[in-house]
Formats: structure tokens, sequence, C-alpha cells
């Protein structure tokens, strides 16, 4: 069965591994008979800086970041390859996800679940999340409970109803082997090709 695929690569430089996942899973989905439409960070042109003290008055969003906006309400599958800087996001994704996931376009501050938290706005979507590290994700897991795992899957993605939300940790990026990469490559297209 066809799904409606939004690939983000969250890396912000031009050439990166990020960069080549996206472009293995894209293919493998489209193969695959998945409609896919993909944005490249590097190719986004935003302030990533929210500069406000609330969400009353926040800055317009520029075309790009409604651009994505446009493709997550599209989507019924997200998909979003990012390396992990510092246990987290890259500071222009994160700043992608600070100025895009407002109230009234993400989340429902008027109308509220009966926990009080704010009602999700973009539900009715899976997630998967392909991450790049030089840190062991046992270790991430052991020393730090993965910090990044959490933001993402429960702090931004959660938050505004995507769910589930599923993870890919590739580890040991920076100095990865051709054959590893390879390997890598590989999981990557089987994802795009099940649509996963």
């Amino acid at each position: 069965m066809s799904k409606r695929i939004y690939i983000l690569n969250g890396h912000p430089a031009s050439a990166s591994l990020s960069h080549s996942f996206a472009a293995t899973y894209e293919a493998a989905a489209r193969a695959a008979g998945h409609e896919v439409r993909v944005h490249h960070l590097h190719d986004l042109s935003f302030d990533m800086d929210f500069e406000r003290a609330g969400y009353k008055d926040p800055k317009p969003l520029e075309p790009d970041l409604e651009a994505v906006l446009a493709h997550i309400d599209w989507a019924e599958h997200v998909v979003i390859l990012t390396p992990m800087w510092w246990g987290g996001l890259p500071a222009k994704l994160k700043g992608l996800f600070d100025r895009a996931f407002l109230p009234g376009r993400a989340f429902d501050t008027r109308n509220p679940l009966r926990t009080g938290m704010p009602r999700p706005m973009l539900s009715g979507r899976s997630a998967r999340v392909v991450i790049t590290s030089d840190t062991p994700t046992w270790f991430l897991w052991l020393a730090y409970r993965n910090p990044i795992a959490a933001t993402l899957k429960g702090h931004i993605l959660g938050f505004v109803g995507i769910k589930p939300v599923r993870l890919t940790q590739l580890a040991g990026a920076t100095d990865a082997t051709p054959e590893k990469v390879t390997r890598w490559l590989k999981r990557v297209e089987a994802l795009g090709a099940r649509g996963a």
C-alpha cells in the first residue's frame, strides 16, 4: 500500500551521510510506488532564532518554513535524517522546529487535553528518524538515557501528535568504513521500499 512520505534531510551541509541516506530512501520509496516530497535543510532559508519571549507575537514564517509545514500536512509518514551533535540536533534543525511548530499550527493551547497539555494538531502521521553519531548507541542509553531519542520521540514529534516515531541509530559515523556505509545504505533502502 503506497504512502505519502515527506523526507527532511536535517544535516545543514550539502554533502553528508544524511544527504546520502535521504537520496537512497527517496529512490527506494519512489520505486516501491510511494509518493515522496523532499527537503534538504541546507536548501532552506529561514531565521532559526525564535527571538521572542512567548508565542503571542511570533515572527511570520518564511516561505520555506511554510513549505515544510505544508509537506507535513500532506504526509502520512515523515522521515527525518539527522546527525547527533553534542547529544542533540544541529542548531538549524532545532531552529526549524522552534520556528515552525507553533500554537495553532502544530498544537492547540486553547482546546487542551484532559491532562491540561496542549492538543496535538499533527496526529495521524507516523515517523522514522535516522540518526548518525560517533557515540555508540548502547553508551547513549547507559550514560545519558539517549536524550536525542527522548527529545525527538516525546518532546518534538510526539508532542505535536506524530507517532509512532521509530528510530534507526547508526553509530561510528565519522570513521565509518565504506563497507559499513554500504550496509547502512542497504538498511535505509529497505526502509524506503517499505515506507517505514
